[in-house]
């Protein structure tokens, strides 16, 4: 955990893959106790990719979204519960119509108790059977983390007429905040 000097926030950060970062990165930066959202790239063999080299696939890196966030307000385990809850964690490489390794569902964990958290929820949710097919999420050590270009970062916000943001985000947006209306932070 890190504290900044002149604050008593206390703050954690998590790496979360399940589809395209556009839609994590939306319904992430509405959440109460998130601080900042970063798109960006994790999981893969080359240093520094770029945008078009991860969407070859052939990088091995996942779209991500890094969040950092206060552990007082939201917990990790309430992060996952949303995470679970915006995309199809039983769907191999692919959300939607976003198919591709770097569509792949995957926990970059940060330390052992995330890595701890994330198993056990995965295996709450098996338990219970919520889909029909088996959950895929890999839960793996983050090992690198590499921001995307600019125009990636806060992308439904500054582009919501675009047909994908309308289409795909949109409704992805609404569903986590009726489902956790009491979550999100005001306007």
């Amino acid at each position: 955990m890190n504290a900044t000097p002149n604050s008593l926030t206390q703050t954690e950060i998590a790496t979360l893959a399940g589809g395209c970062f556009w839609c994590l990165d939306a319904v992430y930066r509405d959440l109460k106790g998130v601080l900042t959202v970063v798109s960006g790239y994790s999981g893969g063999r080359v240093p520094n990719p770029s945008y078009q080299l991860v969407c070859t696939g052939e990088t091995g890196h996942a779209e991500v979204v890094q969040i950092s966030f206060d552990p007082v307000v939201v917990s990790y385990r309430e992060l996952l519960e949303v995470f679970f809850t915006i995309h199809d964690p039983t769907t191999l490489n692919r959300q939607g119509a976003d198919v591709g390794t770097q569509y792949r569902s995957a926990i970059y964990f940060h330390s052992l108790e995330q890595k701890a958290t994330a198993e056990a929820v995965i295996a709450e949710l098996t338990a219970e059977s919520l889909w029909p097919n088996p959950i895929v999420t890999e839960v793996t050590p983050l090992a690198a983390f590499y921001p995307a270009e600019d125009y990636h970062q806060n992308y439904f916000a500054n582009n919501p007429y675009q047909g994908y943001c309308r289409a795909i985000i949109a409704p992805k947006v609404a569903k986590f905040r009726q489902k956790f209306l009491q979550r999100l932070k005001k306007s």
